[in-house]
């Protein structure tokens, strides 16, 4: 990151540059280039340019908005208060008296999300006439969506907690104005995840965005579901199937969460640490690796990828696997009275047990800070993201509220995929990782699964792990 200052009458400002995400890549010699005054973006642009000419781009970028700013104090100046604010008050409706609101959801979302928007004008009519558009976008592609072209990104959308770094670095949501009240409002944790150094940047809106266990009943017991061991030895028996998505990093984190090995994202908020090839403690790398080899060894373990996840439950051939609330639907649907839920089950590592643990996550709505609308929109965004709106996306899509007294309603308590992602909770962490650390789990994954069929050196399987998850951003 490239940070160049200029000071005019006391005020600094300061243009920050970053690369774009796109697809699976970081673009080489493309940048936004957020300007800032104060602290707080004023200005961005998306531009393609050489990284040597990079420092002289900035200086004169910096140089026209230093007296582009100083002439507009300039002439700002009055000695008239009341147009002022009258100014202020007036200068995100448009010419045509409309609030014009762009509001950015899944596909899945789309019935539930005409429903708020129609209460939501109803509960201000006569305060403004409203049109919204509803534009589908992928919550996983939030982030590189947006800042791939703020000014036209929507007003109001959704996305999960891992994105928010990344979007606030690049100066594109507003800080929510009435913060205490919404963190008040929802779970410690939900408000915590929406935080950057203590200021509230999003909405919290679920608390489920995590995984646990789901168990057929009549094949798996409440007593088999504590150990992994016992879930393998269980499907054996009837000739059925557990699976789990080894080729994920997201998944395969839960084998490595609690041992007592490192790993997070380094102060740059990049790139990563990770000692998962440790050669000292009471679980080594290897160790691990050996874990999954003994565990892809049973005939009852099937490598799934999460969204075939549901064929396996419906065709009767898995009875147990791990997943999400997003799939509690069809499971039920499936299975009926004999659908269960649970937090993870310990895993056998080096003759001990292991609890495994998981990557917690919470969804959100941001608002766009260049959004024309910005009063209105943060209204609307605390609107979907209320009580009311919380206990509806739960009734109409199962989705785990953050919001407190939703949280703790009858029917919230009676769903055991709610609760089991809650459960799990306990031995999870927060996701912040450095793009680095999803790709070499494509391969590290296939591999143990396969059961290292190469008969490669364990120790050799995972030094590169860690090398490929602690690499450098810059190709």
């Amino acid at each position: 990151m490239m940070n160049s200052f200029a000071k005019c009458r006391k005020k600094y400002f300061a243009a920050v540059t970053f690369p774009i995400f796109r697809g699976n890549a970081w673009c080489k010699n493309e940048f936004i280039v957020v300007y800032e005054k104060g602290g707080a973006p004023f200005g961005s642009m998306v531009m393609r340019i050489n990284k040597k000419l990079l420092p002289l781009f900035l200086a004169g970028t910096m140089m026209s908005a230093m007296l582009c700013s100083c002439a507009k104090n300039e002439n700002s100046k009055t000695d008239n208060p009341e147009a002022a604010e009258t100014a202020a008050n007036t200068e995100n409706v448009s010419d045509s008296g409309t609030v014009s609101l762009n509001v950015w959801c899944e596909e899945s979302g789309i019935d539930t999300m005409n429903k708020m928007i129609e209460s939501f004008k109803q509960k201000y009519a006569g305060e403004a006439e409203f049109d919204f558009t509803i534009t589908v976008n992928a919550d996983s592609a939030t982030r590189d969506n947006v800042l791939a072209d703020i000014h036209n990104a929507g007003d109001v959308f959704t996305l999960p907690d891992d994105q928010l770094t990344a979007l606030v670095a690049g100066g594109a949501l507003e800080p929510v104005p009435n913060a205490d009240e919404i963190s008040a409002a929802n779970v410690a944790e939900a408000s915590e995840a929406a935080k950057i150094n203590g200021v509230l940047y999003a909405y919290p809106m679920t608390a489920d965005n995590g995984y646990f266990l789901y168990y057929d009943k009549r094949y798996i017991s409440e007593s088999d579901v504590q150990t992994l061991d016992g879930i393998l030895r269980a499907a054996e028996k009837c000739g059925k199937k557990f699976t789990m998505e080894w080729t994920s990093g997201w998944y395969m984190y839960s084998f490595f969460g609690n041992t007592g090995l490192e790993f997070g994202l380094n102060e740059d908020g990049v790139t990563n640490y990770c000692n998962w090839n440790s050669t000292e403690g009471d679980i080594k790398g290897v160790d691990i690796a050996r874990a999954l080899l003994d565990i892809s060894a049973s005939p009852a373990f099937e490598l799934r990828v999460d969204s075939d996840f549901p064929a396996g439950v419906q065709d009767g051939t898995v009875v147990a696997g791990v997943s999400g609330v997003w799939n509690a639907i069809e499971v039920k649907k499936a299975w009926g009275d004999d659908y269960g839920a649970a937090k993870l089950p310990t895993y056998t590592c080096n003759g001990k047990q292991i609890q495994m643990s998981s990557f917690t996550g919470y969804k959100m709505v941001g608002v766009n800070y260049y959004s024309e609308h910005k009063d209105w929109a943060c209204k609307f965004a605390e609107w979907i993201t209320n009580e009311e709106n919380q206990t509806l996306r739960f009734v109409e899509r199962n989705q785990g509220p953050s919001n407190i007294n939703a949280a703790a309603s009858d029917e919230v308590m009676k769903v055991p995929a709610i609760q089991a992602v809650i459960a799990q909770s306990e031995f999870g962490k927060l996701q912040r990782v450095g793009n680095k650390f999803w790709d070499p789990f494509a391969s590290f994954g296939e591999t143990m699964a396969q059961g290292n069929p190469s008969g490669a050196d364990l120790q050799e399987i995972m030094d590169t792990l860690v090398t490929e998850i602690t690499a450098s951003t810059v190709n």
